[in-house]
């Protein structure tokens, strides 16, 4: 059976769906699990298949659906065979998705020139004050040498969009470069979105409009317009913008509420032939090895074009090894926190105060002492303390309720159980694993979202007296929290399952209470400008995806690889409070959680050196993975011989991070990097050294006098004497220049 897979967000605040309002919280990847997709009383699925194609093979779109329906069993021609092709894929794989049924699949495996057949799989899915936090400013710094992302174009494997929102206007924009070959599948576009196409299995010959929210807000944080007044509820108030505003956007639906393989191979494969230079995507699923990879193979293709590919790098964090989109060509971004809250304070009657969050945010909330309840003290009834079913009206009215997360009903759900029950207002205290990462939610009554360790010392506090109370106080918007950034602990964790010799995820970057553009008014405003603000590592993507927009403005000669690593290289590593960046437990976080760190848009454009791949740099790595040479073939494209190629450790990719697996036995790889700094400059090695783990390097500084010039360094690590008593240990190693550059590679060490 076919695992589902997830697409990578959300927790909404008010709304998202239908389907959604009866439960809001995350679903677990590889949680979920469907039958292959798209299967029908015939028997017929969508199966990906993939080709070998000959070397003369003259590729026009007519001829290549030719080519792909010779494959097809003679069988289908009296049952439709041009129904039964589906995609005829022109760059993001060698090969096509057709209707088949089991033993036509297994059929065709038998056919010379058939690679490999497998069902597709199913994948389900997944600002006002974000570019101040990242240091983004009008009229100086990147936005300005970027020119707010003028003249790139960005496209988005998402749910649809909205096209009539503000965020999508082009006032000031361009047209879009004459490179751009796109359709438009609404009644218009502009100059800001210029491509929309639907390949959703389940709406295809409709409009690709966003019925599930997460695709306008996803495109509105990447490219959104400059919108005044963007607020949710009063709340987050400001002139909402996304991180490239001056960029076009081009929107591929391949989801609604479940997402196929073979329709985002099509939207990638359409992508790359219209024509844009930063894909997005906000989805993913279980760890695979890269051939049977789709996201991994699309991304593939769009590295040899010149293609930055950005990926959400999961919502099933702090599990190890939990890390989606890890293939080492694809940018893989985690989540954080963003130092904005939208506070309400729960003040008891011993005169603790502990600070959550809430939406909902009313004027009227008398700041008196009320009685406080936990339904749960003395139950047995395990639902009673997560506020879900029916509450005893006699206990909880008039009241303040503390309830637990988890459960069968969602985090809103609770507070209307309470409401219905007569209660004044409501705790909501996080499930361990939540730690501190809260989110501001649209309750039905006065609330307050708290923190783990801050619910069990209201619940110790209820235990401890005979007239327990609390009082809510309401605060509004809040900035400058000093502990953020912080990663969510919805955030997925390395190391990667498929290659844990390369760092995943790369980078962090803000995903949590992420206030963009909605397709659906959430209150009873007339103003089209609706706002959401949800959380997920889909949230952090589009960020990013942003941020890549900028660099390849301003550096357009920078390839995927160069702009990866000036994003790593020059990453942030400590939150606001000048402390290491933290986790959901408010302890520092491993590199496992933040990769490289917290992205710095403005050091991003300046990095001073950078560590580049070419596409073809990978096929040694792939053959070291002891992939079979028409494994390879599926993701390259094009014949390779692991036997005329020197296979590589994953750690010997010149990749700008280091994850190392050492026993006894030093292990040495070597690095080379580009001077794209100033012409003429002097750098310095400094090494943090992981604890239990010498490092050495075989040069220690290194001169340049012109920009393009490139070194190479070894860099060997050694168990210490004495070793560490840690199954992981983690450092650093910089390249310090005597004009401002720091050019910082992580190191993780798991011991063996």
């Amino acid at each position: 059976m076919a695992t589902t897979l997830i697409l990578l967000a959300l927790i909404c605040t008010f709304s998202c769906t239908a389907a959604s309002k009866a439960r809001l919280g995350f679903v677990k990847r590889g949680a979920a699990e469907s039958g292959r997709s798209s299967s029908s009383s015939t028997g017929l699925q969508t199966y990906i298949v993939h080709v070998t194609k000959p070397e003369t093979f003259a590729s026009t779109e007519e001829d290549l659906e030719s080519f792909h329906r010779s494959f097809l069993p003679t069988s289908t021609e009296s049952s439709g065979q041009e129904e039964r092709l589906v995609y005829s894929y022109q760059h993001v794989a060698s090969g096509f998705a057709a209707r088949l049924t089991q033993e036509e699949a297994e059929e065709l495996l038998l056919k010379d020139g058939v690679v490999s057949t497998r069902a597709a799989r199913m994948l389900s899915l997944h600002t006002t004050h974000t570019p101040d936090f990242l240091g983004l400013q009008q009229n100086v710094g990147l936005w300005k040498n970027s020119s707010f992302g003028k003249g790139v174009i960005i496209g988005l494997m998402d749910t649809g969009i909205l096209p009539t929102h503000p965020s999508f206007n082009d006032d000031d924009m361009p047209s879009p470069p004459a490179k751009w070959k796109g359709k438009c599948e609404f009644a218009s576009c502009n100059k800001k979105l210029i491509g929309a196409r639907n390949f959703n299995s389940f709406t295809k010959g409709q409009p690709p409009v966003d019925d599930v929210g997460h695709g306008t807000h996803t495109a509105s944080t990447a490219g959104g317009a400059f919108v005044q007044g963007a607020n949710l509820f009063g709340n987050a108030e400001g002139t909402a913008a996304g991180m490239a505003p001056h960029a076009h956007l081009a929107m591929y639906k391949v989801c609604s509420e479940t997402c196929s393989e073979s329709d985002i191979l099509a939207g990638m494969d359409a992508a790359i032939e219209d024509g844009v230079d930063i894909l997005s995507l906000s989805l993913g699923g279980p760890s695979y090895p890269f051939f049977d990879d789709s996201i991994a193979v699309g991304a593939f293709a769009a590295i040899q074009k010149g293609i930055v590919v950005s990926c959400a790098a999961g919502n099933s964090g702090p599990i190890s090894s939990s890390v989606s989109n890890e293939a080492p060509w694809i940018l893989t971004v985690g989540a954080s926190t963003v130092d904005r809250a939208i506070r309400s304070t729960v003040k008891l009657g011993n005169g603790a105060e502990y600070d959550g969050e809430s939406l909902f945010q009313p004027k009227d909330f008398p700041a008196t002492q009320l009685p406080l309840v936990f339904p749960g003290q003395g139950s047995s009834n395990p639902d009673v303390a997560v506020c879900a079913g029916s509450l005893n009206s006699s206990e909880v009215s008039g009241k303040i309720v503390l309830c637990q997360s988890g459960g069968p009903i969602g985090l809103v759900a609770k507070g209307q159980v309470v409401k219905e029950a007569g209660g004044a207002a409501m705790i909501l205290m996080n499930e361990e694993t939540f730690g501190y990462t809260t989110f501001a939610l649209a309750q039905v009554l006065p609330a307050s979202g708290i923190a783990f360790a801050d619910g069990d010392s209201v619940l110790a506090y209820i235990n401890s007296t005979a007239a327990p109370t609390a009082a809510l106080e309401f605060k509004g918007t809040v900035l400058g929290v000093k502990t953020a950034p912080a990663v969510s602990f919805f955030s997925s964790r390395g190391p990667a399952e498929q290659t844990p010799g390369i760092l995943k995820p790369d980078i962090i970057g803000p995903g949590v209470n992420i206030l963009a553009a909605w397709p659906f008014q959430l209150d009873n405003s007339s103003t089209s400008a609706a706002f959401n603000i949800i959380s997920g590592t889909s949230m952090a993507c589009p960020h990013l995806s942003g941020i890549a927009a900028l660099l390849k403005s301003s550096h357009p000669d920078w390839t995927p690889a160069a702009i990866r690593s000036a994003i790593m290289t020059s990453a942030d590593t400590l939150n606001l409070g000048k402390k290491p960046i933290p986790d959901q437990t408010l302890t520092p976080a491993d590199l496992f959680a933040t990769g490289a760190g917290h992205v710095n848009p403005s050091k991003a454009n300046d990095p001073g050196l950078i560590y580049d791949v070419q596409p073809d740099d990978y096929l040694p790595l792939l053959c070291g993975l002891g992939y079979t040479d028409s494994q390879i073939a599926t993701i390259a494209q094009k014949t390779v011989n692991c036997s005329t190629l020197t296979p590589i450790p994953q750690a010997e990719l010149n990749y700008p991070s280091f994850s190392i697996k050492l026993g006894s036995t030093p292990q040495t790889y070597s690095r080379t990097f580009t001077n794209v700094g100033k012409p003429a400059s002097f750098y310095n090695i400094q090494v943090v050294s992981p604890l239990g783990v010498d490092v050495s390097t075989d040069i220690q500084e290194v001169k340049f006098s012109a920009l393009g010039q490139t070194a190479t360094y070894k860099v060997t690590f050694t168990r210490a004497g004495g070793g560490s008593s840690q199954t992981h240990a983690q450092g650093s190693l910089s390249w310090v220049s005597d004009d401002g550059y720091s050019v910082r590679s992580p190191i993780m060490v798991t011991f063996i």
